[in-house]
């Protein structure tokens, strides 16, 4: 009956150990989520000023791991005003009927040492669409600047057509003066308090 009891209380706090990854908070000031996009023979660069997530990822438990991402559409800023009110616009991505940009996960797996793919859902208005977004763990260590805070870097890079959820409608619907292909770039920094 002890051996059953000890056997039961290692299998107990293996399944909840199996089911934990490790929480982390995002870093705002320190975190960009930035696009550029063409126009005609020139590059426009944006980027959206305010997002959250909720982030439990651990390299070492990547079947308990799990990313989710929200970027408020109105927070969208390209340095050019008229602009900004224009993609907020029906025309683009319609923010007073579809306020959010949102990503979920549902798996990540490892590709190298520091690389991973997280497969998930993305929606962009009425729009969600199965993606595979790579990001690189870029290093983890002590807050050099927070005491017993643990400091994590990682930057996700994906190219995305905007025509395939319908960010550009009507007469901009063509790539003629807007390119169609927008590479989105997130520079991020999570910490969490030091275990």
């Amino acid at each position: 009956m002890k051996k059953l009891l000890i056997i039961l209380i290692i299998f107990t706090g293996f399944v909840l150990q199996a089911q934990t990854a490790t929480s982390w908070k995002i870093d705002k000031p320190h975190t960009a989520v930035i696009f550029d996009v063409g126009h005609f023979f020139s590059t426009v660069n944006g980027k959206f000023t305010d997002f959250e997530g909720d982030f439990n990822f651990d390299p070492k438990n990547l079947n308990e791991s799990k990313l989710q991402f929200t970027i408020p559409v109105k927070s969208i800023e390209t340095q050019n005003r008229k602009r900004n009110q224009h993609l907020l616009s029906d025309e683009f991505f319609e923010a007073k009927t579809y306020p959010e940009i949102q990503f979920s996960s549902n798996k990540i797996r490892k590709e190298s040492e520091n690389n991973f793919i997280a497969e998930g859902t993305l929606r962009i208005k009425n729009v969600s669409k199965k993606v595979e977004i790579p990001f690189e763990l870029k290093g983890i260590m002590n807050h050099p600047m927070q005491k017993n805070t643990t400091l994590m870097g990682l930057e996700f890079h994906k190219d995305l057509s905007r025509s395939d959820f319908n960010v550009g409608v009507g007469d901009w619907a063509s790539d003629a003066v807007i390119g169609d292909k927008v590479a989105v770039t997130i520079y991020m920094e999570l910490t969490k308090p030091k275990e």
